[in-house]
């Protein structure tokens, strides 16, 4: 069965890699590339198994590190038109490993891309289906859920959800007033209640695995993250009808199957 690394996941750094410990994807690249290589290693992993790189938009914490490793593993870049376009303008990538993501086939995974609502130039997420049938999706940045994404992700079997922020621990955090209403906005992050009630409707849906991730280090704790959403998920019986986790900032080790 398919895996889901969440090597990281921050407001910091974000990258996932998804697959078989042989080939696989991964999804954004916002840290160096000795951290991916070395989070890679510690789960047993090779950068060599990246067969491709999809980028959900360009925020510096997605694609930090995509231009040096585009260069040592020579995979090639997917990403959204308007994505894509800044990263050819601004030097990131230099055209010789991109496309336009629009449904691709690349390991035995199909991988689909849906639209979210941020504060970037074509933000979105992935939906992947393996070749027995599973499917898992990465779903974070977003402001608030959509019905495109509703209709991408009801019944997804693994979803990996932005669970970005505790409202009153951002409401009376240390941010600048631009800075909270941005986060708070409907084009900014989605906070634990906001993720809480996604995944009641993603769990009666069908989804089993939900990974809480994209976690402010500065205005969220896991255990509020992880309390908050289980608590919206009072009707449901948590190891039963659904299993929670929480990725961490940076990996020490770890997957999800799907």
């Amino acid at each position: 069965m398919a895996r889901i690394y969440p090597l990281f996941s921050s407001s910091k750094g974000n990258s996932i890699y998804i697959g078989s410990k042989d080939v696989g994807i991964l999804i954004d690249d916002g840290v160096s590339f000795t951290k991916l290589k070395n989070a890679m290693e510690l789960n047993g992993l090779s950068v060599d198994s990246i067969k491709a790189v999809f980028v959900t938009h360009e925020h510096s914490d997605h694609i930090k590190g995509l231009s040096v490793l585009t260069k040592k593993i020579k995979a090639p870049v997917f990403a959204q038109e308007l994505t894509l376009e800044y990263l050819l303008k601004t030097g990131v990538l230099n055209g010789e490993y991109c496309e336009f993501s629009d449904g691709e086939e690349i390991c035995g995974m199909r991988i689909e891309c849906f639209s979210t609502p941020h504060d970037a130039r074509e933000s979105c997420g992935y939906k992947i289906t393996f070749s027995d049938g599973r499917t898992a999706a990465v779903c974070t940045d977003l402001g608030h859920v959509t019905e495109e994404i509703e209709m991408a992700l009801f019944g997804t079997h693994c979803v990996l959800l932005e669970s970005n922020y505790d409202i009153e621990m951002l409401r009376n955090g240390t941010y600048p007033y631009y800075l909270k209403t941005r986060i708070f906005g409907a084009r900014g992050h989605l906070s634990n209640a906001d993720s809480g009630n996604f995944a009641a409707k993603l769990v009666e849906s069908g989804t089993e695995k939900i990974i809480l991730g994209h976690l402010s280090q500065e205005n969220n704790r896991p255990p509020i993250a992880e309390n908050t959403v289980v608590s919206c998920l009072g009707s449901f019986k948590r190891n039963a009808d659904y299993i929670l986790s929480v990725a961490p900032a940076e990996t020490n080790g770890g997957f999800v199957t799907v």
